[in-house]
C-alpha cells in the first residue's frame, strides 16, 4: 500500500513538473518579456503610414547607422526631378570616366561591367542602379548630374537638409564603405568613411520620394531585366529586393523600394507595400542576414496591414447636428456656426479608436485665438478637425507622431462656416464698445461668482498635447 502511495506521489509530481514546465514555455512565447510585440532582430528599425508619415512602430530610429545601397535612393530622387526639371532625359547619354569604368569592372561589387568610350542612356544606367545597384553605373549617373562625385555628394547633402533630414551624413554617391572604391573616393572624405543615416531619416527619405516622384514605383517593381539586351554588353539583372512578385519571399503588394549591404551596414532593406488602397514604408537597418532582413520586413508589414485600421472620430464640443457655434467680431450677427466639411478618419491601432476624438483647433489667423472678424464667407475656412488622446486615456496611449509637417496635415478636415456674417455698421459696433465697457466696470466693482462652465474663447483654444506614456522597451515604441 505505502508503495503504491508513493508511486501515484510521484506520478502526479511528474504530471505537474511537465504542465508547468510545459506551461511556462508557452508563456514565454505568447508574452515577450520585453513588451514588444515583433521583437525584431535588427538594430534599427520603423514602420510609418506613406500617405501621412504617421509612425506606427520604431526602435531606435535614431540610432545613426551605415546605411549601403539604401543611399542610392538620393540618386533616383535626383535623377528623377532632374528629368521633371526638363535639365535631362531618359535618352540623354553618357561616356563613363576612368573611375565609373574601373568600378564596374569589380565584380566582387554590385555590377553591370561598362565599357569605354560607348555611350549610355540615363534609362539604361538608372535601371541598372536601381534593379541591380550596380555601383559603376551610380557613379556614372552621379557624375552626368553634377560633374563629379565629389559634387554630386554636396548636391545630395544639401537636398538631404532641404527634406528635413536631420542625421545624414554622405560620403559617396553608392553608399559602398570609401575602402571599396579602390582610393578614388571623393576628395575630402577618409579612405574609412562610409554613408551614415537613421531609420527615421531614411522613412522621411522614402516619403519625400513616393510623394514627389511617385513614378519612382515603374523600376523599382521590375523584378529581372536584361541590361543592353541584344548586345555583346548584355547581363541579367536580378533585383536584390526579393520580396518582389514571383521572387523568393514574395510579398503581396510590395513594389519598392531599395536593399543595402557592406561590411559596416549589414543587411538593410527600405520597403514599400501597398493593399487596399494604404500603402506603408518600412525599414530595416544592420539585420544579420539577406533573409533576416526580408523575415523582420515582414513582420513590420504585416503588424501595420493586420493591426491598423481607418476609423471616423466623433468631433468633440460639436452639438448633435455635427456644428458648433463661434464668436464673430464686428459683425452684424455676434456668432457664426460652423461645421466640419466630412467626417474626420484616422488610422488607428485596434482598440484604441475609444481613447481618442477629433478636436476642433482654430486657424492661425484667427487673432488671439478670440474670435472671428466679420466679414466671413459661407464656406469660409475657420480650422481643422484634428485627431487628439481623449483626457482619460492619456495616461495609457500615447499621440501618435508624424514624420514631417506635410503628412500631419493629411490628417486633419476643414472646418466651415455655414453661413455668411457681414460686417456691422460703425454706429453698431460703437453701441458694443460703449456697451462692453460698461459691463467689464461692473464686473470689476462686482465680480461675479465663479462659473465651471467652459466659454466660447476655452473651446478655441489649441488642445494640449497629450503625454507620451513611459516605453514599453527602451528604445522601441510600440502601440500597447
Amino acid at each position: 500500500m505505502h508503495q503504491k502511495r508513493k508511486g501515484l506521489f510521484l506520478a502526479l509530481f511528474l504530471a505537474a513538473f511537465f504542465f508547468f514546465t510545459a506551461f511556462t514555455a508557452f508563456a514565454a512565447l505568447a508574452l515577450p518579456a520585453t513588451g514588444d510585440p515583433l521583437q525584431l532582430r535588427a538594430a534599427s528599425a520603423i514602420l510609418v503610414e506613406e500617405k501621412t508619415g504617421k509612425i506606427l512602430y520604431e526602435k531606435d530610429s535614431e540610432a545613426v547607422l551605415a546605411v549601403g545601397s539604401m543611399s542610392k535612393m538620393f540618386l533616383e530622387y535626383l535623377i528623377l526631378a532632374a528629368i521633371k526639371e526638363g535639365k535631362i532625359t531618359w535618352d540623354t547619354t553618357t561616356v563613363t570616366s576612368d573611375y565609373a569604368w574601373r568600378i564596374s569592372q569589380n565584380l566582387r561589387l554590385s555590377n553591370v561591367p561598362l565599357q569605354k568610350n560607348t555611350p549610355y542612356t540615363v534609362k539604361e544606367l538608372y535601371e541598372a542602379a536601381v534593379i541591380y545597384s550596380a555601383n559603376g553605373a551610380t557613379i556614372a549617373l552621379a557624375e552626368l548630374l553634377a560633374g563629379s562625385e565629389g559634387d554630386f555628394i554636396r548636391l545630395a547633402n544639401n537636398k538631404a537638409k532641404e527634406l528635413g533630414l536631420k542625421n545624414t551624413i554622405l560620403v559617396n554617391s553608392t553608399g559602398l564603405d570609401n575602402n571599396d572604391l579602390m582610393g578614388m573616393h571623393p576628395a575630402g572624405t577618409g579612405p574609412e568613411a562610409t554613408n551614415l543615416m537613421t531609420a527615421r531619416d531614411l522613412a522621411l527619405l522614402a516619403f519625400h520620394l513616393l510623394r514627389d516622384h511617385p513614378e519612382v514605383l515603374t523600376v523599382s517593381k521590375i523584378p529581372r531585366k536584361i541590361f543592353r539586351e541584344g548586345t555583346p554588353d548584355a547581363v541579367r539583372m536580378d533585383n536584390w529586393n526579393w520580396m518582389l512578385p514571383g521572387l523568393v519571399y514574395a510579398y503581396e503588394g510590395l513594389d519598392g523600394l531599395k536593399t543595402g549591404h557592406t561590411s559596416q551596414a549589414g543587411y538593410c532593406f527600405t520597403a514599400t507595400a501597398e493593399r487596399n488602397g494604404r500603402r506603408l514604408v518600412s525599414v530595416v537597418m544592420r539585420t544579420d542576414s539577406y533573409q533576416t532582413r526580408f523575415a523582420e520586413t515582414k513582420k513590420l508589414l504585416d503588424y501595420g496591414f493586420n493591426q491598423f485600421t481607418e476609423v471616423p472620430l466623433a468631433p468633440a464640443g460639436f452639438d448633435e447636428n455635427g456644428q458648433m457655434t463661434l464668436p464673430v467680431k464686428n459683425g452684424k450677427k455676434q456668432t457664426v456656426t460652423v461645421a466640419p466639411a466630412e467626417t474626420l478618419r484616422v488610422l488607428l491601432k485596434t482598440g484604441e479608436k475609444e481613447d481618442f476624438e477629433a478636436v476642433f483647433q482654430p486657424a492661425l489667423q484667427l487673432p488671439g485665438n478670440r474670435g472671428l472678424r466679420a466679414p466671413l464667407a459661407k464656406g469660409e475656412v475657420v480650422g481643422y478637425l484634428v485627431p487628439a488622446v481623449k483626457e482619460h486615456a492619456r495616461a495609457k496611449t500615447r499621440a501618435y507622431e508624424y514624420l514631417a509637417a506635410a503628412g500631419r496635415e493629411q490628417e486633419r478636415v476643414p472646418v466651415l462656416t455655414t453661413e455668411a456674417v457681414a460686417k456691422a455698421g460703425w454706429f453698431t459696433r460703437a453701441f458694443r464698445r460703449l456697451r462692453a465697457f460698461f459691463a467689464n466696470l461692473w464686473q470689476k466693482l462686482f465680480p461675479p461668482r465663479k462659473s465651471t462652465e467652459k466659454s466660447t474663447e476655452a473651446l478655441l483654444r489649441l488642445p494640449a498635447a497629450a503625454p507620451e506614456r513611459p516605453e514599453a522597451q527602451a528604445g522601441s515604441k510600440v502601440r500597447p
